[in-house]
């Protein structure tokens, strides 16, 4: 049985929620609205906590820049060449910092301003080092503000869109829900601009030839995504185990009006984004080395636990931060594979010592783990054998 868009909230551990230009500065893009800001702000406040006690994580993508530094430099609403585009987007940036700041500080929330670009998702190392900022963040209580970085973008600021930002923020961040609140009520059978005949769909599990092709392209020239986006975002996030909500992002308090029954479009995911992980982890990727373990660190992850570089006896091949490698017994079979957090070079010099030796040994302070249980993956004769952690 499907879960309703109120389930997929309030059962999210992680939930990225985005919010793009035309919802920030309305139809004409004239005008600001901070107030609905603060509206978001308020409802983002209400469900930080799960319903166990504990803290949701959430990310916020907010587009916006440019529509600002358009404001601020006086550029109207004539199109903009991509520099010119890029220096509104360097002008905005500041200002829409500024105004979630301040909107945040009234509830005691503190933000951080993330930028990225689509590299930062892709590029193993820009990955791990994203991910890793956007966990501490979190963790210390924080809350993300992400958005494109369209000061240095090139093709993507003609072309992208943040709709598939926060899809890839979403795998990245092994996300349950993205919410993302458009400039419609959700995605039509047809655009309701044109076709009087168009209806809303509640929900699509699977995206056919006849759900592309009812697609539209972006509504004006502030939202560059328009539901072809969204669906090549669910086709990112529903493979990974994360659900996805389109709804209204126009009305004052649009979460609230989501978990009190206001019509959306849901994408659930059937994957379970543990197992989607296990799968890249352990057989999409290539290996690039080896660390062979003594029989105490083997059974040590048997049990659940982190790598620790303790227990590796020799460390082989040459691999990067990042790199998928096996880890192999003391009688040479294969036992599992995962993500190192130390190139090759630097695993072999901390091999068999103990955390507390790392800064003498690499001069700075680096992980406790070699590699860290969430990414890792036992096998069993090239088999996945259980999820770590």
């Amino acid at each position: 049985m499907s879960l309703s868009a109120k389930e997929m909230i309030a059962r999210a551990k992680t939930l990225v929620i985005k919010v793009g230009s035309s919802i920030l500065t309305g139809e004409k893009g004239t005008k600001f609205r901070e107030d609905w800001m603060v509206s978001l702000s308020e409802d983002i406040f209400k469900i930080r906590k799960n319903g166990d006690g504990g803290d949701r994580r959430l990310l916020l993508v907010s587009s916006g820049a440019i529509a600002l530094g358009r404001r601020a430099l006086s550029l109207g609403a004539r199109s903009l060449k991509l520099d010119e585009a890029q220096a509104a987007a360097a002008a905005g940036q500041i200002h829409l910092s500024r105004l979630w700041h301040e909107i945040f500080d009234r509830h005691g929330v503190k933000v951080a301003q993330i930028l990225l670009t689509p590299d930062d998702t892709e590029n193993r190392r820009r990955y791990l080092n994203a991910r890793a900022t956007l966990q501490r963040l979190m963790a210390w209580g924080a809350l993300p503000i992400i958005n494109e970085n369209d000061t240095v973008a090139t093709q993507e600021i003609r072309y992208g869109d943040n709709d598939r930002l926060a899809a890839r923020v979403a795998v990245m961040m092994e996300a349950d829900c993205l919410l993302l609140l458009s400039s419609v009520e959700g995605f039509f059978s047809a655009d309701p601009r044109i076709s009087k005949d168009a209806e809303l769909i509640d929900e699509i599990a699977e995206i056919t030839g006849e759900t592309e092709k009812a697609a539209g392209e972006a509504g004006d020239d502030l939202s560059r995504g328009g539901m072809k986006a969204k669906l090549l975002a669910a086709k990112i996030v529903m493979p990974a185990g994360c659900s996805m909500i389109v709804a209204d992002g126009r009305v004052d308090h649009p979460i609230t009006a989501i978990l009190e029954g206001a019509p959306c479009t849901r994408f659930p995911s059937r994957a379970s984004g543990a197992k989607a992980r296990k799968r890249w982890i352990a057989g999409t990727l290539s290996p690039k080395g080896a660390l062979h373990l003594d029989e105490g660190a083997a059974a040590a992850l048997r049990q659940g636990r982190s790598l620790l570089p303790a227990g590796v006896r020799r460390v082989e091949g040459a691999f990067s931060r990042g790199d998928s490698v096996l880890i192999v017994g003391e009688k040479g079979q294969e036992i599992g594979r995962g993500l190192a957090d130390y190139p090759s070079e630097e695993a072999a010099r901390i091999a068999g010592h103990k955390s507390d030796a790392f800064r003498a040994i690499l001069n700075y302070d680096g992980p406790d783990e070699m590699i860290h249980r969430d990414n890792l993956v036992l096998t069993e004769d090239g088999k996945i054998k259980e999820r770590m952690g």
